[in-house]
């Protein structure tokens, strides 16, 4: 919907919820207050600084306002600061994502405002304000005037946040206030984003349409996307170019100790049908607002429970941060993605609207603990894709698993969809986890052979000589048109990009792989990369288990069979004795590449107890060492004493969590537990912001702490959670 700029715009109240409904909701109950630890709030508050008001439509490649979602909403908010006046009564936002790209709607799109007999209460009067985010919701509350004025936002689905205001009478007179609420566009600054949304009044409250634009790299829109308000009580909205003002059709008389509440949602959809259902979808939530609180609330108990069960209590304040930064993650399915999943970070441009599969991996085995269904439905979202024979494109493929799925794919003009690669294979493990937290083996059977199809592709596609140990490389497709681009197809299929191990300057190169009939299949590295083995003994164990939970015994015994010669092959070809740590090897060589320096991936074999007991020892030791992988901060991705060591660039030094949770796990496999909690005790405590308000990280400074990248990194925080949860 588009509204000329100047257009004057008066919308009468409508007639689907009746007058009353205002006075009626005087006996609504008021906000709960902050108790115990077991409720989702007290013990809970503000374990992330969500805090901040955007001064521009584009956010920074790396948002700076640390924002809240839910139900995988494709919207989000935080709160003003104390002190920002001009934003008091408004939620900051929201945060809204065209398709795959998040843009600010607004300072505060839907801002507050009570009146008195014509005088303004001015909320920048209150004393001690109180903004808390809260497990599950954001919380504003003002005490001025003799009025206490609360307001809490929620998701209530996976398209609308609900907003309820309550405003209690403190005095022994009843009060009159005429209540109205304004906002204003912010709008992007370059064409034709800047033409993109337009604001108009609704018999409800008001709406935001958006035109049709398709900026691959910045925004897309299709033209059907709206955001809108509305009021579960009767209104009147005018609206004058950017900017508009909602008023109650009459006054809300709050009695002397009395209070009133008034509700309203916040919609963002994608299509019309979207937007037909939704709005069946807020009737009710207008109708019965303290239903879908309720919900939320147990919802939100759940996942503190899940979450902090067996948690030190001096850290779960981190897991409850790590289950906020993964619910804000969430996205519903939208687009073509087909089935709820975490996207790696809301608060990253290039990390908004798609999902990953080793993110996705890893994000499932953190979320099981506390939202299995969540888990399962992220996993489903890669093998919706799953590459099989009938692909008219690369029936070569079948079996492969994509390395980034988004709401564009190629066909709709979808720059970030990645078929060019895949990503290490640690779906089974990442099903298996799931599994093992709520018993569904009906997912068991779904997941089976599509694990089995992924598990054999690697080998199909990916073991050039065939002699049982696999490399990484590159698909046959259109964006491998080089010797340079499959090489860096190959290192992104590792997950780690620039790892010095693939520096073409020592040597990493292409190789063709052929079927039996000659016809080019893919591409691999002249060297086969121990963490892959490894994933793969620990992948061939995980179907084992799976296949002997189903009661498929033989298939169980052949891949046991299979992961112990697997196994043994890393041990003898990958493991050098003179420098005590495991290394790719060379495919003409057959040898350790020690040349290249000690990467972390040294330490996947102990995840996967793939390593015989001395060199278990002798990798210890490795990861121990200050001048190796212990530094400040522990497990750099390369050992300190490397050569190419770079403490903050992406792969050659900085400190991934996941490369740790490896590394930790694989000391507790052997045995050194001691160690395991140490270096965990020091990550937690010497990566800047872990333990207080600020943003879990994509990675880490080795030598410092200092953040890095991205912040709210959604495996960073699966994989905090899992470790706690082991």
């Amino acid at each position: 919907m588009r509204t000329s700029p100047h257009a004057l715009t008066t919308i009468a109240a409508g007639t689907g919820l009746a007058l009353g409904s205002v006075l009626a909701a005087t006996l609504s109950p008021a906000p709960a207050r902050a108790s115990g630890p077991d409720r989702p709030n007290g013990a809970y508050a503000d374990v992330l600084d969500m805090h901040g008001v955007p001064t521009a439509a584009k956010p920074a490649e790396v948002n700076e306002v640390n924002v809240f979602a839910d139900q995988g909403a494709w919207h989000a908010y935080a709160l003003p600061k104390v002190g920002d006046t001009a934003s008091y009564g408004g939620f900051s936002g929201p945060l809204y994502i065209a398709q795959e790209y998040p843009w600010w709607l607004s300072r505060t799109f839907s801002r507050i405002r009570l009146s008195e007999g014509g005088r303004p209460i001015d909320l920048a009067a209150a004393r001690r304000p109180v903004l808390t985010a809260l497990p599950g919701l954001l919380r504003q509350s003002y005490d001025v005037d003799g009025l206490r004025l609360t307001l809490e936002l929620r998701f209530a689905s996976a398209r609308s946040a609900l907003v309820r205001a309550y405003v209690e009478n403190r005095g022994r007179g009843r009060r009159s206030l005429d209540v109205s609420w304004t906002g204003e566009l912010l709008r992007p600054a370059t064409e034709p984003m800047k033409g993109a949304p337009s604001l108009a009044a609704t018999p409800r409250g008001v709406a935001v349409g958006f035109a049709k634009v398709r900026e691959q790299w910045d925004y897309l829109t299709d033209g059907t996307e709206r955001f809108e308000v509305a009021h579960a009580d009767p209104v009147r909205t005018t609206v004058k170019g950017d900017a508009y003002e909602t008023r109650t059709a009459r006054p809300v008389t709050v009695p002397a100790h009395g209070r009133a509440a008034l509700t309203w949602t916040e919609t963002y959809t994608f299509t019309e049908a979207e937007r037909r259902g939704e709005q069946r979808a807020v009737a009710g939530l207008l109708r019965s607002p303290e239903r879908a609180v309720a919900a939320g609330d147990a919802r939100w108990r759940g996942y503190v429970a899940g979450a902090t069960r067996g948690v030190p209590a001096d850290r779960r304040r981190l897991a409850v941060k790590s289950v906020e930064t993964l619910v804000t993650n969430w996205r519903s399915a939208a687009g073509m993605l087909k089935h709820d999943g975490v996207t790696p970070s809301i608060s990253y441009k290039w990390f908004t609207g798609g999902f990953w599969a080793w993110d996705t991996w890893k994000q499932a085995v953190g979320v099981s603990r506390f939202a299995p269904a969540l888990a399962r439905s992220q996993i489903r979202s890669m093998f919706d894709h799953q590459v099989t024979a009938a692909s008219a494109t690369r029936p070569q493929d079948a079996g492969m698993v994509p390395d980034a799925v988004f709401y564009n794919d190629p066909a709709r003009g979808g720059g970030n969809w990645n078929e060019r690669n895949s990503k290490p294979p640690l779906a089974a493990w990442a099903v298996w986890e799931t599994y093992r937290r709520d018993g569904d083996r009906a997912f068991l059977r779904e997941m089976y052979p599509k694990l089995a199809a992924y598990h054999a592709w690697w080998y199909a596609n990916r073991d050039h000589d065939h002699d049982g140990l696999a490399e990484y490389g590159a698909t046959v497709d259109p964006a491998n048109d080089s010797a340079e681009q499959r090489r860096l197809a190959a290192a992104w299929e590792s997950g780690m990009d620039n790892a010095p191990r693939f520096d073409a300057a020592l040597g990493a190169a292409m190789v063709e792989n052929r079927d039996r009939d000659g016809r080019l299949v893919g591409y691999s590295l002249d060297q086969e990369s121990v963490d892959l083995n490894a994933y793969l003994v620990a992948d061939k164990r995980y179907l084992a288990r799976i296949a002997a939970r189903l009661g498929d015994r033989k298939a169980a015994r052949r891949y046991e069979e299979q992961a112990g010669k697997l196994a043994a092959l890393v041990r003898e070809r990958m493991y050098d004795p003179s420098t005590a740590f495991f290394y790719d090897s060379g495919l003409a060589s057959g040898k350790p590449l020690t040349a290249r320096g000690r990467g972390i991936e040294g330490a996947i074999p102990l995840w996967a107890g793939v390593a015989s007991r001395p060199q278990a020892a002798a990798v210890r030791g490795r990861l121990v060492d200050p001048e190796e992988f212990a530094t400040k901060v522990p497990f750099a991705t390369v050992a300190k004493s490397s050569p190419y060591f770079r403490p903050t660039q992406y792969w050659r030094g900085p400190v991934w969590l996941d490369q740790a949770y490896f590394s930790l796990a694989g000391l507790r496999e052997y045995g050194y537990r001691r160690d395991a909690r140490t270096l965990a005790d020091r990550l937690r405590s010497s990566a800047s912001g872990l333990l207080g308000d600020r943003p879990i990280m994509e990675n880490y400074d080795p030598s410092t702490g200092a953040p890095l990248n991205s912040t709210n990194f959604s495996w960073s925080a699966a994989l905090l959670l899992a470790f706690d949860g082991r």
